[in-house]
């Protein structure tokens, strides 16, 4: 890594001496975009599935691959079921090799899955491959969390953060989109072509200078802060050098052992947020929109959508990219709570309106699918509109809002497994929304299915009012202090009021920033 050697001067010096806002923040950002290759890459392991399940029901006569609706509840979900398998070992695998290094590995087993379902001619290799595209999403979930924690400024951590949410989306949408025109085998060999582009960008940014000091290698270190910010001189992060290694020796002053380790997962530190986390994971699985997005095609099918159920399906996606987006360019002005409460609330009430209108229209099943040429009856934009709404509202808050927490709410000495062993959690109750959905619609109709979402929309908004701290713009140190109910965090949303102020990443020790 080549750091320019100019004598741009310190973010510490006088006002007119200090390097300009941008400098400062590109590359923040260029590292945090790269590694969302990575995560586009992983949104289409999640979007896929929508195309494979109206591919492999039995409609084409060309495909030699037809499953029944038993095995189909396992194409939706299978692969959320072998992620926490790899959460629970990304913490463990990624401490050794670096973020970085863990992060450009895992694009090898997604470049295998992808080749597997390219040549695939039985259904235990369709399996298999969802097994493998599951089980590496899960490794990358410490690595790609922890990075950007541990790379980005205070004042940049929340937008820079939501934008792995976009990344995700934007790859699921890239399915949907791809599907709509091409054979699914064919989107297969397509999505190999990530993975690689992947694996080379990341060869072009820094580890994270918090793991390169853990393992005593300074000098890389001051390198990947000096890149960091703004491709200055080593000489202008010395003060930023030494407080982060400040803050690491106060925490850890001796390897512990195996019984010391498991030990600091029962401290109160760990488990309070950690509770809050999954709670919010529960929510943002059980709020309606995850089993929709698997069942996309079949669902706007049934409710008659008066276009085709693929290009409703990308009017979704896009919905859902642009919920995103929104929350990416506000979460730093409205802050974390308020966000996730409106999306709550407005995907409640949209499902309230969809299932009142399946109710009235006696839409009670899922309908076997069928290319919309060979539907009949009336069609109606009221509940396309009304799920493609859901879908924009809930990744504007609820769906963004655990993973951007996880980065924020954990010690050091456990963030990196807290964030694997959280994520695995998100992808258990993934799975458990997924699986039942076909169960819940038989035994409770279609309208009792969204009547049961929009209750739980509405009971989340009320749980995580008294709960969720507003983290947004808080220091690291700050958010797990109140954790360890050392001090409380109020509910104000705190900016920093300048970039160039020479802040700190400070993750364990305050700061006196200044902020409005």
């Amino acid at each position: 890594m080549v750091i320019k050697s100019d004598k741009t001067l310190s973010p510490f010096a006088a006002p007119a001496e200090r390097r300009s806002s941008l400098r400062q923040a590109l590359p923040q950002i260029l590292a945090v975009c790269v590694k969302n290759v990575l995560l586009l890459g992983f949104g289409m392991t999640l979007g896929f599935p929508t195309i494979l399940i109206p591919s492999l029901s039995g409609s084409d006569p060309n495909e030699p691959i037809s499953l029944g609706q038993e095995a189909i509840s396992w194409i939706g979900s299978i692969n959320l079921i072998c992620v926490p398998i790899g959460c629970l070992l990304s913490g463990a695998a990624t401490q050794p090799i670096g973020r970085r290094r863990a992060m450009q590995l895992v694009n090898i087993p997604f470049l295998t899955a992808w080749l597997l379902f390219y040549f695939s001619n039985d259904v235990w290799q369709i399996f298999l491959a969802l097994c493998i595209t599951g089980v590496t999403g899960g490794l990358l979930e410490a690595p790609t969390l922890t990075y950007v924690a541990e790379i980005t400024l205070p004042s940049l951590r929340g937008i820079l953060s939501s934008t792995s949410g976009v990344a995700v989306i934007c790859g699921i949408l890239a399915q949907f989109l791809l599907g709509t025109f091409l054979n699914w085998r064919i989107v297969a060999l397509v999505s190999g072509v990530v993975p690689i582009v992947s694996f080379f960008l990341l060869f072009f940014v820094p580890e994270s200078p918090y793991w390169l000091i853990l393992k005593n290698r300074h000098e890389e270190a001051r390198k990947c802060i000096a890149w960091l910010r703004g491709w200055t001189t080593i000489e202008d992060i010395e003060p930023e050098f030494a407080e982060l290694c400040k803050q690491i020796s106060s925490t850890v002053s001796e390897k512990p052992t195996i019984i010391e380790k498991l030990k600091l997962f029962t401290k109160k530190n760990f488990f309070w947020p950690f509770l809050v986390v999954s709670f919010a994971f529960f929510m943002s699985q059980f709020s309606g929109t995850t089993p929709l997005q698997i069942y996309a095609v079949k669902i706007f099918a049934t409710l008659k959508a008066p276009i085709d159920e693929y290009y409703a399906t990308v009017a979704m996606g896009v919905a859902e990219v642009l919920g995103c987006v929104l929350s990416t360019c506000l979460v730093h002005y409205t802050g974390k709570r308020k966000m996730n409460f409106f999306s709550l609330i407005s995907c409640g009430l949209c499902f309230l309106i969809v299932a009142t209108y399946a109710y009235l229209h006696n839409i009670n099943q899922l309908e076997k699918f069928s290319s919309s040429s060979n539907r009949s009856g009336d069609t109606s934009w009221l509940p396309m509109v009304f799920l493609v709404t859901a879908a924009f509202c809930t990744h504007t808050g609820i769906k963004l809002l655990p993973w951007m927490l996880i980065g924020e709410v954990y010690s050091n000495e456990t963030r990196a497994t807290a964030s694997g062993f959280s994520g695995a959690v998100s992808y258990v109750f993934g799975f458990i929304s997924i699986k039942i959905f076909l169960y819940l619609v038989n035994w409770i109709t279609l309208p009792g299915t969204f009547w049961f979402y929009c209750i739980m929309c509405f009971i989340g908004t009320v749980v995580l009012y008294f709960i969720l701290p507003e983290t947004e713009g808080k220091t690291l140190f700050e958010i797990t202090e109140h954790f360890a109910s050392n001090s409380k965090l109020s509910n104000k949303v705190t900016r920093i009021k300048d970039i160039r102020k020479g802040e700190i990443n400070n993750a364990y020790v305050s700061n006196d920033e200044t902020r409005v």
